[in-house]
């Protein structure tokens, strides 16, 4: 196996996504802090080596090739993960104990990421952790690549490969309903009674487990659901309900968050949702994952007061 690192490669790579996205030679040298004739040369030594033809040069202007094209979603990833190398390595050489990248879904980051956080702060206050919204459907090609060593999102069950999951955070399912629906004035509501509803669900693109299970859920009650919006979050859910497009199947904590013309009512049957999880690598070992871990078990098996 060749560990050699081809740095001009990687130099030449960063040159053709600045001339892809720019469109423009002399705009793209200006990006680079360098002459435009370099970077004509370099880009031609490029399209040498890879037997490719990369732009395509006209009076109009350059354009990408079909064949470059057809590389630069890489490029763009692979420019991404050397900026994170860049970022990790500058902490690093400044003195930072460890670095602990998380991603989240928004309640999440909301409700559970900060106390985890605070907590692991307060023991490593060298700790350099980056945080970036994520929708739970990103969660595992991320932990399988490396690009984040925790995830707070919400799934139902196992999520495949080598991901573990812990769930943190349990709530009952309820059902969100305009203040002036018919449903709205009783305790608890049946899952039968909404079948000539129009739902609004957390899109199954976004989190495919959880959305296998409430439809699983409502199947096994007697309910076909008639899903007309597919939405990225529960806050969507609440405020598509308040514009008075369907009701929504939503944990009953989301309560606090319905605005006036939005009444959260809990289902008759008792189902029990998931509302957030921690998922983690096992084959990429973290010291601080396992802090988190720790700390987030310690949490879940303490007795309330």
């Amino acid at each position: 196996m060749n560990q050699t690192i081809d740095f001009r490669l990687i130099r030449q790579l960063w040159m053709f996504l600045a001339v892809a996205e720019e469109q423009h030679f002399g705009r793209a040298a200006q990006r680079l802090n360098m002459s435009q004739p370099p970077l004509t040369e370099q880009i031609k030594v490029l399209e040498q080596s890879l037997k490719l033809q990369l732009f395509i040069r006209s009076r109009q202007g350059t354009q990408l090739s079909p064949a470059g094209a057809a590389i630069l979603p890489a490029v763009r990833q692979f420019a991404g993960q050397v900026e994170r190398l860049e970022r990790v390595v500058r902490e690093v050489a400044a003195g930072q104990t460890g670095v602990l990248h998380v991603g989240a879904i928004t309640s999440a980051m909301l409700e559970t990421v900060p106390p985890v956080l605070d907590a692991l702060k307060r023991a490593h206050p060298d700790l350099s952790v980056f945080v970036k919204e994520i929708d739970s459907v990103d969660a595992v090609p991320q932990l399988e690549a490396g690009e984040l060593d925790l995830a707070f999102v919400r799934v139902d069950g196992e999520v495949g490969g080598a991901i573990a999951t812990l769930p943190l955070a349990e709530d009952r399912l309820a059902v969100a309903l305009p203040r002036d629906h018919a449903l709205a004035a009783l305790p608890r509501v049946r899952l039968q009674s909404l079948a000539e509803e129009q739902l609004v669900m957390s899109s199954r693109q976004v989190s495919p487990v959880y959305f296998d299970m409430l439809t699983a859920v409502c199947r096994s009650h007697g309910l076909t659901p008639r899903v007309t919006h597919e939405v990225r979050s529960v806050t969507s859910q609440i405020a598509y309900v308040g514009c008075g497009q369907g009701v929504a199947l939503v944990p009953a904590s989301m309560r606090r968050l319905a605005p006036e013309n939005v009444v959260v009512r809990p289902l008759k049957e008792r189902v029990m949702v998931v509302t957030a999880a921690l998922l983690w690598n096992p084959e990429r070992h973290h010291p601080m994952v396992d802090e988190v871990l720790a700390f987030v078990r310690k949490r879940k098996t303490k007795p309330s007061a």
